[in-house]
């Protein structure tokens, strides 16, 4: 697994650590950004460029949730964003700072690597509702 996905699945972890933790939110990025879910046997398996890849990933989304959650709520034909499940929810955040900021990464590889990180952390059906979604996006950032 290459120093990039590593990145961005601690990036997906922290934002759904960020989720989960009501309280945390904006106070306390930078506590969210220590991986404190994580042991130090469970950082030494990540070199220092997947670290700073995820947490580049996971502020960046956290700085700006408001501007990525009004690119993904068009997308959700008859459904609610505070229904979306917090994993796919993570990796649709996550993914959609990527669309919108990192324009040196090809939205391809962006929308592949969320589909992968969903298939290991989601349920059965999450690859294809967050490659549909992504998909929509990505059509409407080229227009």
């Amino acid at each position: 697994m290459g120093a990039r996905r590593k990145g961005r699945i601690l990036a997906f972890q922290s934002l759904f650590s960020f989720e989960l933790c009501e309280t945390a939110k904006q106070s306390q990025i930078n506590e969210i950004l220590d991986f404190p879910w994580m042991d130090a046997r469970g950082m030494s398996k990540f070199n220092q460029e997947s670290i700073d890849f995820g947490r580049l990933i996971a502020r960046g989304t956290i700085e700006n949730l408001s501007e990525v959650d009004r690119n993904i709520t068009p997308q959700l034909e008859h459904w609610d964003f505070s229904r979306l499940n917090k994993v796919d929810q993570a990796i649709l955040r996550i993914s959609v700072y990527s669309l919108l900021f990192q324009k040196d990464i090809p939205a391809s590889v962006t929308i592949d690597e969320a589909v992968d990180i969903s298939k290991d952390f989601g349920t059965d059906e999450s690859y294809r509702f967050i490659n549909g979604v992504l998909d929509g996006i990505r059509k409407n950032l080229e227009r």
